[in-house]
């Protein structure tokens, strides 16, 4: 077996890879280890290990409660003296545990939260914590959802700092600790050093296991700092050498046919457009060309804000291959998104002029065609599609993942586009590019959802990037409202039909519903009945979801292009790509539920053309349920201050997490598409906070693999083991030709 094949082989178990329920951990028992894996993702003692606190507890120094003052943060220990616990005339639960010291009395709050009363009995010593407010009554002081434990005899929870582990029902954070502790103690001399010796020296770093011990149990602050700064910087390096392994090998081992505008296609079609491109994308269009131009494939990522005319430079590409002779496949998560870059990409090419009006897909009459190919194509129509790709009639095929079916060829594919990459599993997009007959094909993946800076070098560390940060010029912003109650909700409405009395359209968007298309078709459905039958009996609504059959989809969408509708009760099923220049209102249905993103790409259906537009977020939280609504509420407010959707990357970074970033499980028909749930990929790092950690480690990876592509020296052996078991589930896609 060559080397090149054994990197193909799952790595084998290390030796933290025992399963706790194996580990002979002191009260850890299988019951236990199975509440672990299934609530926080934590199988093995590595996992453990690899569970950082999510705060710390300073149990060294305790305030008396007579000592304690209004508005500080502050640790203090007392006894139960009363638990009162009782429902409110709205329904709430309130729950009132009093404590005292001899110095004082203190009330600890907890709200709709019945079930701590259990575990609470007047005479249990507590440790507690948290900021001291003054009672609603004025008596006394209170804690607002304190941290409480129970107050045990030395060890590993008092007299220390202490960490406070998330925990998963049945587990608490006090269990957590002990086994962490335990585990440390058991297995640190079995923690390896993945980073290689010269690079630990060179930035002074502490060894792993040290760094371990100190991130969950720190003995003062400098050092803590110190070990998550190495846990940090290893989990962004190891990531971020897996990445550049990829990049260099793509650069090094593939072939691609080198793209140049050999005709002058490009500079016509740029000459042709009635508007002036934006300097970001005459930018974009000339680094494309540049990589087109290469022996080695393109593999660039194309972000920008909605409507920044992200299609235009795609089409531009196109053309560029074209003149060099070469094909292009376009593909798009939905036939809705397919349907509208055919138009657009047609619609473009009919500027260029020469063109004759009963063909309208030629180009300069020198045999530039574009074609369809999405599941509802059929028949004669679809033949001919397959037809034209297969003989390179057809230089652009546009479809969905029909593109990747068996029976679609390409007579000399040379450029794949992939829009909206991350609704499509890897493999997807691996096979689209194996379309390829004679060489790998240059491959651009755009993305209409903006990716903050720190995600793009991590999630899409192997790929260049170019961003499309302007706004052609006669786009006006959308003016976002966030509306709380019923008499906003009649002025939202009032102004939708003042829009269409104008004659404009409008969108209204139902609620998510999460894992579950059919639920979420149901909500449309009725949604529609009602604005059909209650709101806008007078004016002529249509509905699209995902479950409806594509001829149907594709008739609303005619209609609702042509005018024929005034309102379009949908799903999230148009949230990218619909370009309707005629609509100028979006109501989105409990928007609270929707990520920043998302509702930006749906708030991004309008204000596409002249008109002024107008986006109304309707949310029915809880105004008493504090915390939900805080939450929410900051999204919502966030959407309505600021139409930059950078800026509301980041901060759905911040608020949501990375989530998978190398994927789980699987998304459509492919492994490895990002998701946002369970514990996420990065342990240690916070890709909001740690930026310069991570351009550091990036740098210091990619100049490694530069030397040592294969991590083959001996001094890298670690490292690359430490890859393989980091990139174990898409080892094909890491080290494959």
């Amino acid at each position: 077996m060559s080397d090149a094949d054994e990197l193909l082989l799952p790595p084998g178990p290390g030796p933290l890879d025992v399963p706790l329920a194996e580990a002979r951990i002191t009260g850890l028992t299988r019951a236990t280890a199975t509440k672990l894996g299934k609530g926080l993702e934590l199988w093995t003692v590595r996992d453990l290990l690899e569970h950082v606190p999510r705060r710390y507890i300073d149990l060294s120094r305790t305030r008396t409660l007579g000592e304690l003052k209004i508005g500080e943060d502050a640790t203090t220990k007392g006894r139960i003296v009363r638990v009162d616990g009782r429902y409110l005339r709205s329904r709430r639960h309130m729950l009132t545990v009093t404590i005292g010291d001899g110095s004082g009395y203190v009330d600890l709050i907890w709200w709709n939260q019945p079930f701590r009363g259990r575990n609470l009995r007047q005479g249990m010593d507590l440790i507690v914590a948290g900021r001291i407010e003054r009672s609603r009554k004025g008596r006394r002081l209170m804690i607002s959802n304190p941290f409480v434990e129970q107050l045990t005899g030395g060890g590993v929870h008092t007299g220390r700092v202490i960490p406070i582990h998330g925990a998963t029902a049945g587990v608490s954070p006090n269990q957590i600790r002990r086994y962490v502790y335990e585990a440390l103690n058991r297995f640190a001399d079995r923690v390896g050093e993945p980073l290689p010796g010269a690079l630990v020296q060179e930035k002074a770093l502490p060894a792993r296991a040290s760094a371990l011990r100190e991130v969950h149990f720190p003995t003062e602050e400098r050092s803590r700092r110190a070990a998550r700064r190495r846990l940090v910087y290893e989990e962004l390096f190891v990531l971020s050498a897996g990445l550049a392994m990829r990049k260099r090998r793509l650069q090094r081992d593939e072939a691609g046919a080198e793209l140049r505008d050999e005709r002058g296609y490009l500079d016509r079609f740029l000459g042709s457009l009635p508007f002036t491109l934006t300097a970001a994308q005459r930018l974009a269009i000339q680094e494309i060309a540049v990589d087109l131009g290469q022996p080695h494939p393109m593999n660039r990522l194309l972000q920008g804000e909605v409507g920044s005319g992200k299609t235009v430079v795609a089409v531009a590409a196109a053309l560029i291959a074209a003149s060099a002779g070469s094909q292009t496949a376009f593909m798009a998560p939905t036939e809705v998104l397919a349907d509208q870059h055919f138009l657009t990409v047609s619609r473009l090419l009919e500027q260029i002029g020469h063109l004759a009006p009963a063909d309208t897909g030629r180009l300069f009459g020198e045999g530039f065609r574009v074609a369809l190919l999405t599941g509802s194509v059929g028949g004669k129509e679809r033949q001919r599609a397959l037809e034209m790709a297969a003989s390179g009639e057809a230089m652009m095929l546009v479809g969905t993942h029909a593109l990747i079916q068996e029976g679609v060829t390409f007579d000399r594919l040379g450029l794949a586009i992939v829009d909206e990459q991350h609704r499509f599993g890897v493999h997807q997009r691996l096979s689209l590019r194996a379309k390829g007959k004679h060489a790998q094909p240059d491959v651009l993946i755009m993305t209409a959802t903006p990716i903050p800076r720190t995600l793009a070098l991590t999630l899409y560390g192997d790929l260049d990037v170019s961003t499309l940060d302007e706004m052609p010029a006669g786009r006006t912003p959308v003016e976002t409202m966030v509306v709380r109650d019923a008499a906003g909700r009649e002025t939202a409405y009032g102004h939708l039909r003042a829009e269409v009395a104008a004659g404009r359209q409008a969108f209204i968007i139902c609620p998510l519903v999460e894992d579950s298309a059919t639920l979420e078709a149901k909500a449309a459905e009725s949604e529609y009945e009602r604005i059909r039958a209650d709101v806008f009996p007078d004016l002529r609504v249509g509905l699209i979801h995902g479950r409806m059959k594509s001829q149907a989809k594709d008739e609303v969408m005619t209609a609702m292009r042509s005018g024929d509708l005034d309102i379009l009760v949908s799903t999230t099923v148009i949230e990218v790509g619909v370009d309707i220049a005629n609509a100028t209102v979006m109501v989105i249905e409990d928007a609270d539920r929707f990520g920043l993103s998302q509702l930006h790409q749906l708030r991004g259906r309008v204000g596409r053309g002249a008109h002024r537009s107008r986006c109304y977020l309707f949310t029915a939280i809880d105004p008493e349920d504090d915390d939900a609504r805080a939450e929410a509420m900051r999204r919502l407010d966030a959407m309505a201050a600021t139409a930059d959707g950078f800026r509301l990357a980041e901060l759905d970074l911040e608020i949501r997490g990375a989530g998978h970033l190398l994927g789980r499980g699987s998304v459509g028909e492919g492994k490895g598409a990002p998701l946002q749930a369970g514990r996420g990929d990065l342990r240690f790092a916070n890709l909001t906070r740690d930026v310069e950690i991570l351009v550091e480690a990036r740098r210091d990876a990619f100049a490694i693999v530069d030397r040592d592509p294969l991590l083959a020296h001996d001094e890298h052996r670690a490292l690359l083991d430490e890859v393989r078991r980091r990139f174990a589930d898409r080892l094909d896609w890491l080290f494959a030709s």
